[in-house]
């Protein structure tokens, strides 16, 4: 029998497109949240919790927008959405230069990073929800890695790209940047082609009442909550490792944590995402669990910059893979049609982690310090796994055990002419 391999094939124009649009809005996020803190404390006289605002009121901005995204990318279309809120994203880009230039506008950087940041959110939401109803449903975990590469090399791009704009030319520099890659991210998104499928009338009626249980997917919500356990995890590397590294001497592995991250991590999505479709989730999930474990143990113990390093690259071979396989997942539990609520509360969940953590991590620091702190978010991580079998991984056992049972069976059953 002859297979229809156009209906398998993972690249298209669209996704290409969908995924250039992603990575533009991931490098403007990374290009200034790497900053922010620094810039309100040295541009506006900003206390050390207010320059930590204006870093975070983007994640929290993104946090609020995830509840209502993917039931607006579902109800609007989620072409429509992505060309709104990148309109939104690419203004909200524009005007950080006349709050640069104005005085006493603290408050009004906070409330442009609280609407970028909203901004992102949908726009996020709805380009990853494109991106799932591009990506064939037999190759999903595969697509699904392939296209979040492009968050993957904005994490290594943006942060490098900021601190050396920041250092040789300045400010202003870094928010031309921001501008050029939002007018960029817009025009791949005004070339890019979507398919949006049909809503009947009681389900559209459903959605234009913003309910919420239909702002967060009830199917996704448990697998969702171990992502927040994990993005928890991920939050005390995020907003602490400079400090740690500061503290033990080790800037130099710091500076190289996240290029063995991206460079581990790119290689792991070209094989992670095949395997998942092929042998199941439980297998990719729980192996990236275990090298986030380990990646946290190693920084928790860490003595050397070659320690910090070897930590960047289990991370990255975890939390990195676990980010994509996970929500690979989410997207199979749902209907077409709901892909945007399922890739909206995998975020939320996700943002939420990475806000939350560093507020209740700061907390315990001056009790745990760094060492204790990482090795306690490795148990968390661990302890991950536990959650994962009983809301997720068991099922997949059982799908999995039933597929082979049936193959078996029909291996074999007598031929009959």
């Amino acid at each position: 029998m002859t297979r229809a391999l156009g209906k398998d094939k993972i690249w298209t124009r669209d996704l290409v497109l969908a995924s250039l649009a992603n990575f533009f809005l991931a490098f403007v996020f990374y290009l200034l949240m790497t900053t922010m803190a620094l810039y309100a404390i040295g541009r506006f006289g900003a206390s050390d919790a207010v320059g930590g605002l204006a870093s975070s009121m983007f994640v929290l901005g993104a946090v609020v927008a995830r509840l209502f995204a993917g039931n607006l990318s579902d109800l609007l279309g989620r072409r429509r959405v992505l060309l709104i809120s990148l309109g939104v994203f690419l203004v909200a880009s524009v005007s950080y230069v006349p709050v640069d230039s104005a005085t006493d506008s603290l408050g009004l950087l906070l409330a442009v990073r609280a609407v970028h940041g909203m901004a992102f959110g949908v726009a996020s939401t709805a380009a990853m929800a494109i991106a799932q109803s591009l990506i064939p449903a037999s190759r999903r975990a595969e697509g699904t890695g392939y296209f979040t590469l492009s968050s993957t090399l904005a994490t290594a791009i943006g942060p490098a790209l900021a601190v050396l704009l920041v250092h040789r030319s300045g400010y202003t520099a870094l928010f031309v940047a921001g501008i050029v890659a939002s007018a960029l991210g817009m025009l791949a998104a005004l070339l890019l082609r979507a398919p949006e499928p049909p809503l009947d009338p009681e389900h559209r009626a459903r959605l234009r009442r913003f309910h919420p249980r239909d702002m967060l997917h009830v199917d996704v919500l448990p697998v969702a909550t171990t992502m927040f356990l994990l993005a928890v995890s991920y939050s005390g590397v995020l907003a602490f490792l400079d400090s740690f590294a500061a503290e033990k001497g080790l800037q130099t592995g710091a500076s190289l944590f996240f290029v063995a991250y991206a460079v581990v991590l790119f290689l792991a999505r070209l094989v992670a995402g095949r395997l998942q479709d092929r042998r199941g989730d439980n297998i990719v999930v729980y192996s990236s669990i275990a090298a986030f474990t380990v990646g946290m143990v190693v920084l928790g113990t860490a003595t050397s910059n070659a320690a910090v390093v070897v930590a960047g690259a289990f991370v990255g071979l975890g939390w990195g893979t676990l980010m994509s396989a996970l929500q690979s997942i989410a997207a199979g539990l749902v209907p077409m049609p709901r892909i945007g609520v399922a890739i909206s509360t995998h975020f939320f969940m996700v943002d939420l982690g990475v806000g939350v953590g560093p507020v209740v991590l700061g907390a315990l620091l001056s009790t745990l310090g760094y060492d204790q702190m990482y090795l306690a978010l490795a148990g968390i991580v661990a302890l991950s796994a536990v959650l994962y079998h009983l809301v997720h991984g068991r099922v997949d056992t059982a799908r999995r055990r039933v597929a082979r049972d049936a193959g078996v069976a029909r291996a074999e059953a007598p031929l009959t002419v």
